[in-house]
C-alpha cells in the first residue's frame, strides 16, 4: 500500500472528529482531546446533561472548553501550506501541458516530414520509372535503328559483291576472247614461217597486216562504281561509330580511314590540385600513391582528403580522346570531371557530383553511375584505357584501347559551359601513366 502524502496525513489529523471537518475555532476538554467548539457545544445542548468526551467518553465540565490556540495557529498554517501546495500543483500541471503541448507540435512536424518524404520517395520512384521507360525505349529505337542500318550495309555490300563478280565475269570473257584471238595469230604466223620462201613470201605480207592492225585490248580494271560504294559503305559506318561516340581503332588510324572527328590530347596532370599523398613524375605523365605526405600548401585547388589529381588541360567544346597505362594490383579511377567538381572533405563521385569515371575496386570494375554504381563484366583485364569526351553531345566513353573493345558510355549529360578535365584517383600499388 502507498504511504500517504504528508499534507495529507497532517490534514487528517487536523480533522475534527465529529464532524470530520478541519478544526474551525478549536477547544480543548480536560481529557485532552480537541474539538470545534461549535460541535462540541451542539454535543453539550443535545445531551442537556453532564458531558463525555465525544472521543474516550471521559467526563467533562460543561464550562471546562478552552480555546486551543497552539492548534488552531497550526490549522491555520497547514490552510496556509495547502494553499502552497495546491498551487504548486496547478504550476506543475500548467508545465506539463506546456511539455504537452510542444511533444503534440514535434510530433505533427515529424508527421508532415514523413509524408512529404514519402511523397518525395513516391515522385522519386515515377520518375526512376519514366526515365527507365525512356531509355528502355531509346535504347529499342538505336537497336532498331542499328538493325536497319546493318541490314542497309549488308544489302549494299551484298549488291557490291554481285557487281564484282558481274564486273570480274565480263574481264575474264573479254580477256578469254583475246587470247584465243593471239593464240590464232601465233598459230598462223608459226605456220608461216615453216613454208618455203617462195610461198612465205608471198603469203606472209595479209597475216603481218592484220597483225600490225590490231591493237592490245587493255585489261578492264574494276568497275569504278564498285570501289565507290565500298567507300561510301566505309565512311556511313564510321559515320555510325562517331554517333555512338566510338573511338577510332589503330587498325583505322593505320589505314587512314576516318578517324570520328576525335582529337588525340596530350594530357599531361596539375600538381597544383593533387593530393599530397601522390607523386607525380617530372614531365607529369605518371602519377602513383607515396609512402608520406608532402609538404605542399593547402591551395584550394587541391584536393584532400582524397588521392585525386586533375587534368591540366580543360574542355569547353569538340571531341577529345586520350590514353591512361594502368600499371599495379591496387585501386584506380580514370575519367572526367567538371572543374567546379570538390576539393575538400567528402567526396562524391557520379554524374551529380560532377564526376564520370570508371574504377578497379576490391578486385570489381564499375562505372561510377547515379545513384549507385553500375558493376563492368569484363572478358579480359584492360591494360591500356581509353577516354573519349564528347562536349557538345554530352557523352563520356570508355573503351579498352588495345583492342577498341567498348567498355562503357555515360548517358548523355549536359555540361552547361562548364571546363571539363580528365580526373585521376590512384590508390596504394597502383601507377597511373598518360600515353604520349
Amino acid at each position: 500500500m502507498a504511504a500517504l502524502n504528508p499534507v495529507q496525513h497532517l490534514q487528517d489529523e487536523l480533522t475534527c472528529s465529529i464532524c470530520c471537518e478541519v478544526f474551525q475555532h478549536p477547544v480543548i476538554l480536560d481529557c485532552g482531546h480537541s474539538f470545534c467548539r461549535a460541535c462540541i457545544t451542539q454535543c453539550r445542548e443535545e445531551a442537556n446533561a453532564h458531558v463525555s468526551c465525544p472521543q474516550c467518553r471521559s467526563p467533562s465540565s460543561q464550562n471546562n472548553f478552552r480555546p486551543n490556540w497552539q492548534l488552531a495557529n497550526v490549522v491555520e498554517k497547514a490552510k496556509q501550506l495547502n494553499e502552497q501546495v495546491a498551487k504548486g500543483a496547478e504550476g506543475e500541471q500548467d508545465l506539463i501541458h506546456t511539455q504537452l503541448r510542444i511533444l503534440r507540435g514535434d510530433r505533427e512536424k515529424l508527421e508532415e516530414q514523413k509524408m512529404n518524404r514519402s511523397q518525395e520517395h513516391q515522385d522519386y520512384q515515377e520518375k526512376s520509372k519514366t526515365e527507365r521507360q525512356k531509355i528502355v525505349s531509346e535504347f529499342e529505337r538505336l537497336r532498331q535503328l542499328m538493325k536497319e542500318q546493318e541490314c542497309l550495309l549488308l544489302a549494299r555490300l551484298d549488291e557490291l559483291d554481285r557487281m564484282i563478280k558481274k564486273s570480274q565475269k565480263e574481264t575474264v570473257t573479254k580477256l578469254s576472247q583475246e587470247i584465243s584471238l593471239l593464240d590464232s595469230l601465233i598459230f598462223e604466223m608459226e605456220g608461216k614461217c615453216q613454208q618455203p620462201s617462195s610461198d612465205f613470201l608471198q603469203d606472209i605480207r595479209s597475216t603481218l597486216t592484220r597483225c600490225m592492225k590490231r591493237k592490245l585490248q587493255h585489261v578492264v580494271e574494276m568497275c569504278p562504281e564498285g570501289e565507290k560504294n565500298r567507300s561510301d559503305i566505309s565512311e556511313q559506318n564510321q559515320k555510325l561509330k562517331k554517333m555512338l561516340g566510338i573511338p577510332p581503332s589503330d587498325l583505322e588510324k593505320d589505314r587512314g580511314e576516318p578517324q570520328g572527328s576525335y582529337s588525340k590530347e596530350n594530357v599531361a596532370m596539375d600538381p597544383d590540385t593533387a593530393h599530397c599523398q601522390l607523386v607525380l613524375s617530372e614531365d607529369r605523365k605518371s602519377v602513383r600513391w607515396g609512402d608520406t605526405e608532402q609538404d605542399l600548401p593547402n591551395n584550394p585547388e587541391r584536393f584532400a582528403p582524397w588521392f585525386c589529381v586533375l587534368g591540366c588541360e580543360g574542355f569547353t567544346s569538340g571531341r577529345h580522346c586520350w590514353e591512361v597505362v594502368v600499371e599495379g594490383s591496387g585501386a584506380w579511377a580514370v575519367g572526367v570531371a567538371r572543374e567546379s567538381v570538390m576539393r575538400k572533405g567528402r567526396l562524391i563521385r557520379n554524374p551529380e557530383a560532377g564526376i564520370w569515371a570508371m574504377e578497379l575496386f576490391c578486385g570489381q570494375y564499375k562505372a561510377l553511375t547515379s545513384p549507385r554504381f553500375t558493376l563492368l563484366s569484363l572478358p579480359h583485364v584492360p591494360r591500356k584505357v581509353c577516354i573519349t569526351l564528347d562536349y557538345e553531345g554530352g557523352l563520356v566513353a570508355f573503351s579498352d584501347a588495345d583492342n577498341n573493345d567498348p567498355i562503357f558510355t555515360f548517358p548523355p549529360a549536359s555540361f552547361t559551359g562548364e571546363r571539363i578535365h580528365p580526373w585521376f584517383w590512384v590508390g596504394e600499388r597502383s601507377l597511373l601513366i598518360l600515353c604520349p
